[in-house]
């Protein structure tokens, strides 16, 4: 497993790094709903872990609660997303623009765990051009381009692509349909 570059710089115990995403999770959720502080009691029971290692765990960000406050959840919130690179934003493509491409594109979560959907694409020529969450929809040919940021609608490179689309059906046997060649192209995600 590869972390970003702060969290293998500090000595961070790899146990409380697999446990920051946990943490987090809680957090966002009582950040959700309005609530300022927390204590690591109450942490450690939406986390399933004990009150001591929550506090020991936080205590390698660097974050030390106020005794009978508890922590600053937005500030934890905060460093955890730093530790562990969500603080920074990583473009991403969607291949395929049907019904689960719509919902990805739409989807507010990416934003708040650190991606951004920077270009769409699609082989069925009668989405190409249309409008999905305040994105183009454009050809897949245009993927390669996308990748190395030579496009003219955007200069920022995207390595990570989400494929949204069907799993391509099995080719007919030759028994069945007399022939053993299929029309449809590949997938763009194999």
């Amino acid at each position: 497993m590869h972390y970003h570059p702060a969290v293998t710089e500090r000595s961070i115990p790899e146990a409380t790094v697999g446990r920051l995403p946990v943490y987090l999770r809680a957090l966002v959720e009582l950040a959700e709903s309005g609530s300022p502080t927390v204590s690591s009691e109450a942490l450690a029971e939406l986390t399933g872990v004990n009150s001591a290692k929550v506090r020991k765990d936080l205590s390698h960000l660097g974050s030390y609660g106020t005794r009978g406050v508890g922590y600053d959840v937005a500030y934890l919130v905060h460093q955890i997303r730093r530790e562990l690179g969500l603080t920074q934003h990583w473009p991403i493509v969607i291949a395929g623009i049907g019904n689960l491409g719509h919902a990805l594109a739409n989807y507010r979560g990416f934003a708040e765990r650190g991606f951004r959907p920077t270009a769409l694409v699609d082989s069925d020529p009668a989405k190409v051009g249309e409008e999905v969450a305040g994105l183009r929809v454009r050809p897949v040919e245009d993927l390669p381009a996308i990748a190395v940021g030579r496009t003219p609608i955007s200069s920022s490179t995207s390595s990570t692509a989400i494929c949204a689309i069907p799993r391509a059906p099995p080719p007919p046997s030759a028994s069945a349909s007399g022939s053993s060649t299929s029309s449809r192209p590949p997938p763009v995600c194999g």
